[in-house]
């Protein structure tokens, strides 16, 4: 069983949005499928199939929640510290194509979001960032082309 790295915030995340499906999405869709019965014949009703196929989602996202967070290897990234980035840090890189500051986050698969500014370590950028430092320019081959960045800054907060 592979160990899926997350920081305490995105463990965290799980945790409630599981708690959600299960005390609020769950009832509200067996209501939903209780209403559309009473609407009389199954196979022509819309509603039912729509509640039946929200259902179905539901069950299955409790499912893959349930099992990343039993397989979290979870990191409490205020503990962490350096000079190298790796997991959890907080890096400032100016992207020298763009002529622009950005700043992401190394954060495990299951909690990336790039418009949060929250990079996999899954990410081209991320894997070339491991190990460097602060005045290390490294240069990633994206999906629109080769990018350059300078390391402004290498930080660990939570």
């Amino acid at each position: 069983m592979e160990k899926l790295p997350v920081t305490t915030r995105g463990f965290e995340a799980m945790h409630v949005e599981v708690k959600n499906l299960k005390t609020v999405e769950r009832p509200l869709v067996i209501k939903a499928i209780a209403e559309a019965r009473e609407h009389g014949d199954l196979s022509e009703n819309a509603e039912y199939s729509a509640a039946r196929e929200k259902q179905s989602f539901i069950e299955g996202r409790i499912q893959e929640l349930e099992d990343k967070i039993a397989r979290a290897d979870v990191i409490d990234v205020s503990l962490l510290s350096g000079k190298a980035i790796k997991f959890g840090a907080t890096v400032k890189l100016f992207d020298e194509d763009a002529d622009e500051e950005v700043t992401y986050q190394i954060v495990g698969d299951v909690e990336a979001d790039i418009r949060l500014g929250r990079l996999s370590i899954l990410a081209p950028i991320s894997r070339a960032l491991i190990g460097k430092t602060e005045g290390d320019t490294v240069e990633v081959t994206t999906p629109k082309g080769k990018k350059t960045y300078e390391i402004l800054s290498v930080a660990f907060k939570a």
